[in-house]
């Protein structure tokens, strides 16, 4: 089998924060600009995405790819609490009617890692009101969206608390993550500052569980009629040795939100690399391994063993994925791993897993939180000083997949 389903989506995707540029009232950005910070360079314009959308969009259209991933920025939504800006939910309208005039599928996220800072001094996801606040914004962002929204999630990723508890293997300044959460709170001006990398995940997962089902149900009252799911990071992990706690972490980490997605509209499926788990939790890459500018081991075969897993606890759920990439400088690793998870994924398919569409991260070469811009993603380089775009071979690689529906020879298209 080297043919993907009729109907089958082919997309990349953005976050607003990373992309847009001067998200100048999020919790985020105060965190890049305090000292001390572990964020290696602020985001500032970012991509401005937020001005040339349309040229980008009209890209990602002319690559061949018909579906388009990104998020709306609560911060920018709602810049006081209980005061909605209508321009902002405007300038969204024009991204979906963007995509919709070039033929690309919108697929709307709602939670993108960013918060109002006026949230985040109020105590962020740890706090009960939270939920509240948020299904209040996801009702009324859906209310001025609904009508040109195809698909939507509430989250992105809401696990990443619970997975960055297991990691050992890395030195983490905890005295900087105490001395940055400090100075956030004494920025906002309440002695108080919740941000969602920085929470108790325990806290943050009862309330956001709760939040997604609530604001799920607030999208589906309309306008509009489109699936709501839950975008989950996955990873192939793996057993090492007798005592390893994988599966006890694989229940922590996924084993609450992949309940929470077998009850909504679908799944989405977010996978970059394999884990090892020992005795004391992550154990790192194997030496020698080949390793991605973010410190991942290059390891495409994750897609496939992430899918299985999501649908062996999800049941008929449809899948998605919504992200899946890889950071390197070298472009024809890009390629590489496209073809390999792509693969991997067939072979789902070909065992009647239900998977509608693919998502890589990343459309542009773009802001990667504590990392900074080195890390490369995309499908399409940014210049730094410039904003000039420029597409590169795994880009119309992918569009040679998605036009048509298949894996091609890579000589065929070289």
């Amino acid at each position: 089998m080297n043919e993907f389903p009729p109907g089958f989506l082919w997309g990349a995707a953005t976050a607003a924060h990373q992309v847009e540029g001067n998200n100048t009232n999020s919790d985020l950005w105060l965190l890049e600009h305090i000292q001390p910070t572990l964020f290696q360079e602020p985001s500032l314009d970012a991509c401005d995405h937020y001005h040339r959308f349309h040229d980008d969009i009209r890209m990602l259209a002319g690559l061949g790819l018909n579906t388009y991933r990104f998020s709306v920025e609560w911060a920018r939504v709602e810049p006081e609490r209980n005061h909605f800006s209508t321009a902002a939910l405007d300038h969204y309208r024009r991204v979906l009617a963007a995509c919709h005039e070039n033929g690309v599928t919108p697929m709307l996220s709602f939670y993108h890692f960013s918060s109002p800072r006026w949230f985040a001094a109020m105590g962020g996801w740890e706090k009960k009101p939270a939920a509240d606040l948020f299904v209040r914004f996801c009702e009324r962002a859906a209310r001025h969206l609904g009508d040109l929204t195809t698909f939507a999630t509430t989250f992105n990723e809401p696990n990443i608390p619970m997975l960055l508890r297991w990691i050992s293997n890395i030195d983490i300044p905890f005295t900087t993550v105490l001395r940055m959460k400090k100075q956030a709170a004494k920025a906002v001006g309440t002695g108080n500052f919740g941000c969602f990398f920085l929470g108790d995940a325990d806290k943050l997962q009862e309330v956001m569980i709760g939040a997604h089902h609530r604001a799920r149900a607030a999208m589906k009252s309309g306008p509009g009629d489109y699936p709501v799911g839950v975008s989950i990071a996955l990873q192939d992990e793996q057993a090492v040795g007798p005592k390893s706690r994988r599966d006890r972490k694989c229940d922590e980490v996924y084993g609450e939100w992949l309940r929470a997605a077998a009850l909504s509209d679908f799944v989405g499926v977010q996978s970059y690399t394999r884990c090892r788990v020992g005795k004391s939790g992550d154990m790192g890459p194997e030496p020698g391994v080949e390793l991605t500018q973010m410190g991942y081991e290059f390891w495409p075969e994750a897609l496939e063993v992430c899918v299985r897993y999501a649908h062996a606890r999800c049941g008929e759920v449809p899948i998605y994925i919504t992200e899946n990439g890889v950071s390197t400088e070298d472009d024809s690793r890009r390629v590489e791993y496209i073809r390999r998870a792509l693969t991997g994924l067939l072979r789902c398919l070909a065992d009647g897993i239900d998977v509608r569409g693919y998502i890589h991260w990343s459309l542009l070469d773009n802001f990667e939180w504590i990392m900074g811009y080195r890390p490369k993603f995309g499908l399409i380089s940014v210049d730094r000083v410039t904003q000039e775009r420029e597409v590169k071979p795994s880009a119309h690689y992918l569009g040679a997949i998605a036009r048509g529906n298949r894996i091609p020879d890579l000589a065929a298209i070289r």
